[in-house]
């Protein structure tokens, strides 16, 4: 599987495009008017404690206020106490955290929509083979590492390599790209995640409240840190100084990698290559096409995604099962990319076509899995429910690509659909019967939209007349062009 990373680096924003085989996969954006915020540690200060919710808001200086929920606190029930079976203990959140106390905390969720971000008093800071975690003595592994050798030789050389700096107190998480790397180069990262650690201590000493005192990487940069793999082809950069700053990360840190990143200085935009526009703009469609003629259709919504499968203009060689199961394995495979590529988190219900055979039913949940082991988020999945839905989730730390490229339409508030003309021009009769009650008036002026006037003259003429007989007043109509199709006022003369 051939792999590259495609960078686009302008004065007002960031985007990085991961392709395989010539597809885009996955794509992330940061503006430099709205950065994203996960990840980067706050000294902040509580500023209301809420026992109903057993959750606090804090001031980090943003916008809105942050929220740390109990369990989220050092001292609360962390994830690694939950036991399955065993009911989760979190402590009273007033015998946490206080109001007015001064708090060093962590983003771990950027502000989506209403929502402020999310918060942990457990701090972790992040190279490119390890997790530092301070105060923390616990050694993991990414289950991503899945031979027992390697895992083994990996824990056994941090606990030693720990062993040695009993002065500093912390745990860590050896990362997915520590499996190719050398144990000099584990040993480095352990030096240098020290000395950062230390750094931040300092400022959270000095620091006022609320300010920021640790921020994460550049996205040119934590693109190299996190997503470059030994798969990767290359790294093209657009940018002549981002690119001498990749390359003096990669010296440093990731050497093996200095010959794979190139600047791209071409005539011809870098998202151009692999088509990568055509297939951001695709992916702000509600309507996937697959290759067979089915199609998907994705709805994101405040409380989850649903996507539903249709067989479409496919109509197999066969017979309906097996028409049916093609076109369900090859929206597996579809859907499992439109979640990378759309950014897509929080609860996702699959709505697949109802499949009689058992196996087929397997088969096509165990494509979906296997599709999604590529996935950078943490994803749970389930089994095919009585209903025939698959549900899953799918870790949300920041925005979706539609919701930082889009906003809610202004004419129809976000619903996705208009009122009818028809619909209007009761509205406008219902509202001249209200107005007539109320008020004296010789006459009336309605001022509506083109097709709305239209049909008020031609379709609804009679009802008019009859209107304008029992009110016993004229109505007259004048179209306004910048208004919606919705709009309309009615004016007494």
């Amino acid at each position: 599987m051939s792999e590259e990373i495609l960078i686009n680096v302008t004065p007002v924003e960031t985007r990085v495009a991961l392709v395989e085989n010539g597809m885009l996969q996955e794509a992330y954006i940061e503006r430099t008017s709205r950065k994203g915020i996960v990840g980067n540690i706050y000294k902040g200060k509580v500023v209301r404690v809420l026992p109903g919710m057993e959750a606090a808001f804090v001031d980090i200086g943003l916008e809105r206020a942050a929220f740390i929920h109990a369990s989220d606190v050092v001292g609360g029930q962390s994830p690694a106490e939950d036991v399955p079976g065993t009911p989760k203990t979190v402590p009273d959140i007033r015998s946490l955290l206080r109001e007015g106390q001064s708090l060093v905390v962590q983003v771990t969720k950027d502000p989506i929509g209403t929502k402020g971000a999310r918060l942990t008093t457990q701090l972790s800071i992040p190279s490119r083979y390890l997790v530092f975690m301070p105060g923390v003595s616990h050694i993991g592994i990414s289950q991503r590492i899945e031979d027992d050798a390697q895992r083994a030789r990996l824990k056994a050389l941090i606990e030693e390599a720990a062993a040695e700096h009993e002065d500093i107190e912390g745990g860590y998480i050896v990362r997915t790209a520590a499996e190719a790397a050398t144990d000099e180069e584990l040993i480095a990262d352990m030096v240098y995640l020290h000395r950062l650690s230390q750094s931040v201590e300092e400022r959270i000493a000095k620091a006022p409240t609320p300010s920021a005192v640790y921020e994460d990487l550049p996205l040119f940069i934590r693109t190299i840190r996190d997503l470059i793999r030994p798969q990767t082809e290359k790294v093209r950069i657009d940018s002549r100084e981002s690119h001498q700053r990749v390359m003096e990360f990669v010296r440093e840190f990731v050497t093996e990698f200095s010959d794979r990143v190139e600047y791209y200085p071409g005539e011809r935009p870098i998202f151009d290559l692999y088509s990568v526009e055509d297939e951001i703009q695709k992916a702000l469609s509600r309507k996937v096409q697959l290759k067979s003629g089915g199609y998907v259709i994705i709805d994101q919504t405040e409380a989850m995604t649903t996507i539903d499968i249709n067989t479409g203009a496919f109509v197999g060689h066969r017979n309906l099962e097996e028409t049916i199961f093609k076109t369900n394995l090859e929206a597996a495979r579809a859907i499992s990319r439109q979640l990378r590529l759309r950014n897509l988190g929080g609860i996702i219900i699959i709505d697949f076509i109802d499949m009689e055979d058992p196996e087929h039913q397997r088969q096509v949940h165990r494509m979906l899995e296997k599709m999604l082991e590529r996935d950078h988020a943490k994803t749970k999945i389930t089994g095919v429910s009585e209903l025939g839905l698959v549900e899953m989730t799918r870790k949300r730390t920041t925005e979706s690509l539609g919701q930082i490229l889009c906003e809610p339409c202004p004419i129809c508030d976000g619903r996705g659909f208009l009122k009818t003309a028809e619909t209007v021009c009761y509205e406008i009769f219902r509202e001249i019967m209200r107005v007539n009650r109320v008020y004296e008036a010789e006459s009336y002026l309605v001022m509506a939209s083109q097709k709305v006037v239209d049909r008020l003259l031609d379709e609804e003429s009679d009802n008019v007349a009859d209107l304008e007989t029992f009110i016993s007043k004229a109505i007259r109509f004048q179209v306004e062009p910048f208004y919606s199709q919705e709009q309309y006022d009615v004016v007494l003369l």
